[in-house]
């Protein structure tokens, strides 16, 4: 309990950031108050990293280059989190795969309760399964991650929309400060592919249920970008790409392992048995007798066939 407390009070935190983030002040004319809160601990230090780093590239015409720096330094600080928390989850998936017929009696137990004191019966034995066996209800699943980048994001968008110098920087000839479509539909095609590598080794009766989410990441970061400068979309673009390294490392390479890990780890200490699956009832076999008429003819050979043809042929 004390962790699931935890975990919501840092997601609200990190919401409550997130919330803060986008709140950067306007004037009556539409442009940023640059003397408000937000604007000088967010946009301000971004907009001057980006033109430092931008000088040390080559001056004003490299602020694509600028923006891919501070995406890979952002990315590259928080991979280790992703990679830790990637870790967790397929570990904590593998782990279900063991306990899945426990929990498969609870739901018949939950489905078939009809009073509230049997569905918290029930709802206890379910948590006493995830306890006794160490395994977390919520898979180790965490959007910490997108949640750090989004306060750098929204300052990265702020800077690319009123920004003077951004405004009037080009990268391969796209101007950065408009949407630009190419962008857009390579951001979406990275994270459809980093989509389609989280599904490689995964059972088909699972991809079924991830396919639909698949596209949502994709359909996501589209309509983010399709509207936003061009240079919060080149963002987007290097993030799919460190995306899709990610996605290759923890699905392709680690996950492997980690299912041998497991799965020697169950063979040894094979998982506790908090709640077993009801046995199936036997059903009677119907003893009624049939009506039909006996058939005396049936055994030509029998005795009775014998004494009949004894008592025939004495009449004669």
């Amino acid at each position: 309990m004390k962790k699931i407390k935890n975990w919501l009070l840092g997601s609200g935190m990190l919401m409550l950031l997130l919330f803060l983030s986008g709140c950067v002040k306007m004037k009556s004319d539409g442009t940023p108050d640059t003397g408000s809160f937000m604007y000088k601990i967010l946009v301000a230090p971004l907009n001057s990293l980006l033109g430092m780093l931008a000088d040390l590239v080559g001056g004003v015409n490299q602020y694509g280059w600028a923006i891919i720096l501070v995406t890979l330094i952002v990315r590259f600080i928080i991979l280790p989190l992703g990679i830790h928390q990637s870790r967790q989850s397929l570990t904590q998936s593998e782990k279900m795969q063991y306990i899945k017929p426990q929990l498969d009696a609870v739901q018949a137990k939950l489905k078939a309760a009809t009073t509230q004191e049997e569905q918290m019966a029930a709802q206890q034995e379910m948590n006493a399964v995830y306890k006794e066996n160490g395994v977390s209800m919520f898979g180790g699943m965490g959007c910490l991650p997108l949640l750090i980048q989004m306060p750098i994001f929204s300052a990265l968008y702020t800077t690319a929309r009123y920004s003077p110098l951004l405004q009037n920087a080009t990268f391969f000839g796209i101007d950065l400060g408009h949407p630009n479509m190419i962008f857009v539909i390579i951001s979406g095609v990275l994270y459809a592919l980093q989509s389609i590598i989280s599904m490689i080794g995964v059972p088909e009766e699972q991809k079924k249920q991830m396919r639909m989410m698949s596209f949502a990441s994709p359909l996501m970061i589209v309509m983010f970008s399709i509207n936003a400068p061009a240079g919060v979309t080149l963002y987007w673009v290097v993030g799919g790409l460190i995306a899709c390294l990610q996605t290759y490392i923890t699905n392709v390479i680690m996950k492997p392992r980690i299912k041998a890990q497991i799965q020697a780890e169950m063979k040894q200490n094979p998982p506790k048995v908090v709640v077993t699956a009801p046995k199936k009832a036997v059903e009677p076999k119907d003893v009624t007798p049939t009506n039909k008429p006996a058939n005396r003819n049936r055994n030509t050979n029998g005795n009775g066939a014998g004494r009949n043809a004894g008592k025939q042929t004495g009449k004669k």
